[in-house]
């Protein structure tokens, strides 16, 4: 089966994120009201070919734990659609 892997990274709350307070600023400095808070991560799309969807699932989960997160700074979660 053929599964489409949308996968979000995102920088822990903890951790300062300098993308995000530049944002901030810009549309500030815009004059775009309203906004308190921004954080900038990764959004990735990745077809992937298992046998089923929890083999799909660990097979994700193993990427992102290894490759596509810094466990230390990042968190991620996930999605998978059947294509």
């Amino acid at each position: 089966m053929k599964f489409l892997a949308s996968i979000d990274v995102m920088p822990i709350k903890e951790i300062l994120d300098p993308q995000g307070k530049a944002v901030l600023l810009g549309l500030k400095n815009l004059d775009i009201q309203g906004f308190s808070d921004c954080r900038i991560g990764k959004h990735i799309n990745m077809e992937i070919e298992a046998a089923d969807k929890a083999t799909a699932e660990s097979i994700v989960e193993d990427a992102c734990k290894k490759l596509l997160a810094n466990l230390i700074m990042e968190e991620y979660s996930f999605e998978l659609t059947a294509i």
